[in-house]
């Protein structure tokens, strides 16, 4: 669906809209828009000196919750990674901290510590585009989560986890090509 968008309404909200309404969106379709959102934030989050290239998008019944980026270096806050950004907001916009019926789409692979906030949030979807090995590559030494591979003894259970291919992949790693190591 090339004409499908995401359209921010007069109060704020985003939501998900298509040349053909009503009829069902394609999920591979959302994904990469959503997807590509989620590199934006990326890419804005560095040229804005807020923090390193990661960002992250939240959403719940088709409308984006929150879009947000790495605050590290804004905020003084080394917890301040894109996807606990997103989950802290999510919980705030949607004046709860149960996100079970909320997606994540983020566009590098979670370090421990967001994988830890997305579990705990209850988010019950997770697409992210460039593998932590791209991040590491350029200086982030950020420890992924074992769970996230399916290789810890710890596994996940109810939270559907799907790595992009193929454009979105490649997309999502140039932003560490551009910016590389130089903030949190």
């Amino acid at each position: 669906m090339e004409n499908t968008n995401v359209v921010e309404a007069n109060d704020g909200t985003n939501s998900l809209a298509s040349a053909s309404a009503g009829q069902p969106q394609d999920l591979q379709d959302r994904d990469e828009i959503l997807l590509k959102k989620a590199i934006e934030e990326a890419y804005k989050g560095v040229e804005c000196g807020h923090g390193g290239p990661f960002g992250a998008v939240v959403v719940c019944n088709d409308q984006v919750v929150v879009s947000c980026h790495n605050l590290v270096r804004l905020n003084k806050d080394p917890t301040a990674h894109a996807e606990v950004t997103a989950i802290r907001e999510a919980s705030t916009n949607l004046d709860r901290i149960d996100l079970s019926d909320c997606e994540m789409y983020a566009s590098c692979e979670p370090c421990a510590m967001c994988f830890g906030a997305i579990q705990l949030s209850g988010i019950k979807r997770l697409m992210y585009g460039a593998r932590a090995e791209a991040a590491l590559a350029m200086g982030y030494n950020s420890i992924i989560s074992d769970a996230l591979r399916g290789t810890g003894a710890f596994q996940t259970t109810g939270l559907e986890i799907k790595q992009a291919h193929g454009h979105l992949a490649i997309i999502a790693e140039q932003v560490f090509e551009k910016f590389p190591k130089s903030t949190a």
